[in-house]
């Protein structure tokens, strides 16, 4: 299953959870309607048997003071959540992983996340640490693969090989790949909903409890305390039929997700023992006695469908459990039954120093060109690991890659692990071959970064131009530090660089659209689905492709009507012919973009065929060149797609290269 059928797949998965949803409030909605009649009987001194008269509404009053409970909770929850998987990681107790971080455990941590984020062509995500948690065990969230956030436990730094860390940071990669997070966000949301009851009768419980004891000289327990315990104990029995189907939906939703995902983690990293030992550490220390994935943070339980392993093992286990038994998750794994004991003594008790050095990623050939992405993108992606596995920090003892070691010159590396040499890496990156109009508006706008943007600019210069996007991709969660302001300011400055010689360049609308994509104040917030076919979109889908045709004709040597042909051959359904070739005069910015946030508004299962009409442009048996690779790779960022094996590989088949 590809990336977008994965996604397709969680829109029907959010139907059966809507379902659920009305199914689990009238479940509640009945409950609270029968102990409130009972309580009326009682209170009216009457039998229960028999026929029994209600004031006028009570059935209607007691209903919607409930379903407004639980829709108003969801409602608030899901807009609390609207900061996308910054505010779960800080909901778990996470605490950002600065970039430029000097801890070990951290930096090895960082540089496994950059190494796949360069192979799989995504922002790189920001990193959590849940500094408390001394398990093993780790999570992915976000509304879109270009703002994932990855959460994991300090259990997790210090418990774990670089293999076995690798292995579990590629299964979270595999959630952001395969579509998973947008749907576990909302889960989070609707769950808080239908388990208020029970929250909102424990506050009861706690109260009528303070209110007691507040009692001067002899207490005693009046009508009021006791009625008022005996409200908050009928909420909060209520309220576990929202837990059932709080677990019911987890475990519809969940579990088959963590088998695509351990599958393609191994696919990522071609090493089965990475995450199988790392699971097999969980389960074996926790037949020990060892609570080995357990989450102590209060809000585990809501965020329990998100993580690696089950954050309370014991708890309503087997149908209701939302993830897979340990044991079954290693058959598959392995192909086998394997033992969680099997092997060396499995307890790390101290941080691990280094690791074997027979663990290394073997060489991988590319697969055929052509569209990729789910499984098949991770495999794509496992060549891009090979290549570029060596840390761009020097940290080139760790990777243990057999093919190159690497590094970028370290005012590079130290400038991309900060916000403020970040932006001065945006800057740089425009100042490409030195143009004297676009230092002139950064000296003017932005002068305090002038003079190392320029320097920057030089060293940028002495990277193969097939480097240079992707070490945006690394400056992002570094870019992602700045508040909302500075990134306006930012953004800003890089409009007034581009608008300086009254043109823009194919590279310079690359690094604008991503930047917009991902540093614009609405980035990172959910998108929703308005168009189930790409015929809906047929004039914009004119615009890119006569937008790509152009880009292409001088560098295949083509007419720009050949090439736009060949990507309305790729989808015929579209009707376009060659009169729909728009000039290349008429292709403004403001167009394109408009274009592009529609684009971006296609429902999951008709977007690959909006880039493989794109990717069409090019021969098969042709090498794509970097400027339509940069096209390819700024549509795929707006539209939030991973991109195309064949454009990925652009970017790591001459790897990274030495620097002075």
């Amino acid at each position: 299953m590809n990336f977008f059928q994965q996604q397709d797949h969680a829109r029907r998965q959010t139907r059966t959870l809507v379902i659920l949803f009305v199914l689990a409030v009238a479940a509640i909605v009945l409950a609270v309607n029968v102990v409130m009649a009972m309580c009326w009987i009682l209170l009216q001194g009457q039998p229960l048997a028999g026929t029994h008269s209600y004031p006028h509404g009570f059935f209607v009053t007691n209903t919607l003071i409930t379903v407004v409970l639980i829709c108003g909770g969801t409602l608030i929850e899901m807009f609390n959540l609207r900061g996308g998987g910054d505010t779960v990681a800080r909901m778990a107790g996470g605490r950002l992983v600065m970039p430029n971080t000097g801890e070990r455990h951290e930096r090895r941590l960082l540089n496994i996340v950059e190494e796949m984020a360069l192979a799989s062509g995504v922002a790189c995500p920001k990193t959590y640490l849940m500094e408390k948690e001394e398990s093993i065990n780790a999570f992915a969230a976000g509304y879109s693969p270009n703002e994932a956030v990855i959460v994991v436990t300090r259990g997790t730094l210090v418990r774990l090989t670089r293999d076995e860390l690798q292995g579990v940071i590629a299964h979270e990669f595999s959630h952001i790949l395969n579509g998973d997070m947008r749907l576990n966000i909302k889960l989070i949301g609707v769950l808080f909903g239908i388990e208020m009851l029970a929250d909102f009768g424990l506050r009861v419980i706690d109260f009528a409890g303070y209110r007691y004891g507040e009692g001067i000289g002899e207490r005693r327990l009046t009508i009021f305390h006791i009625g008022i315990l005996a409200f908050g104990t009928t909420f909060f029995l209520i309220g576990y039929i929202g837990l059932f189907f709080g677990r019911l939906i987890k475990s519809a939703v969940s579990r088959q997700r963590e088998f695509l995902a351990d599958a393609s983690a191994v696919q990522f990293t071609r090493n089965p023992d990475g995450l199988g030992c790392a699971l097999r550490k969980i389960g074996g220390l926790a037949r020990k006695g060892f609570a080995q994935s357990n989450i102590e943070h209060h809000s585990a339980e809501r965020l329990s469908h998100l993580f690696l392993s089950a954050v309370r093992p014991g708890l309503m286990a087997g149908f209701f459990a939302t993830h897979p038994p340990i044991r079954e998750r290693l058959r598959r794994i392995y192909g086998r039954d394997i033992g969680m004991l099997d092997g060396p003594e499995l307890v790390v008790a101290e941080p691990v120093e280094r690791d074997r050095p027979d663990n290394r990623l073997p060489d991988i050939p590319f697969l055929a060109p052509g569209f990729v992405s789910g499984e098949a993108h991770m495999q794509a992606a496992a060549e891009a690991i090979a290549a570029t596995a060596a840390s761009a920090y020097g940290n080139t003892h760790e990777t243990g890659n057999p093919l190159q070691k690497i590094r970028l010159a370290p005012e590079i590396d130290q400038a991309m692990h900060e916000p403020g040499g970040a932006s001065a890496i945006v800057y740089a990156l425009l100042l490409e071959g030195g143009r004297h109009q676009q230092l002139l508006s950064l000296r003017e706008h932005a002068p305090a970064q002038s003079a190392r943007a320029e320097r920057l600019a030089q060293l940028i210069c002495q990277l193969p131009s097939n480097a240079r996007l992707p070490l945006l991709d690394l400056s992002m969660p570094a870019l992602r530090q700045l508040s909302i302001a500075d990134r306006a300011v930012l953004l800003k400055n890089v409009d007034r660089m581009i608008a300086a010689d009254q043109r823009v360049t194919l590279y310079e609308f690359v690094l604008q659209t991503v930047l917009t994509r991902r540093l614009d104040a609405r980035a990172g917030r959910a998108t929703p689905f308005r168009f189930s076919a790409l015929t809906e979109l047929k004039a914009e889908c004119a615009i890119l492709f006569s937008l790509a045709a152009h880009v292409a004709a001088p560098l295949l040597q083509q007419s720009a009507v050949v090439l736009f042909m060949r990507a309305v051959r790729a989808y015929p359904q579209l009707g376009l012919a060659e009169q729909d070739l728009i000039g290349a005069q008429a292709l403004g910015f403001a167009k394109v973009k408009l274009a592009l946030d529609r684009a971006n508004l296609l429902a999951p299962l008709a977007t690959p065929m909006l880039i493989k009409s794109l990717v069409a442009i090019v021969d098969a048996d042709r090498n794509m060149p970097l400027e339509i690779a940069d096209l390819l790779r700024a549509i795929c960022a707006a539209i939030d797609a991973p991109m195309p094996a064949k454009v990925a590989a652009i970017y790591t088949e001459s790897g990274w290269p030495e620097a002075a």
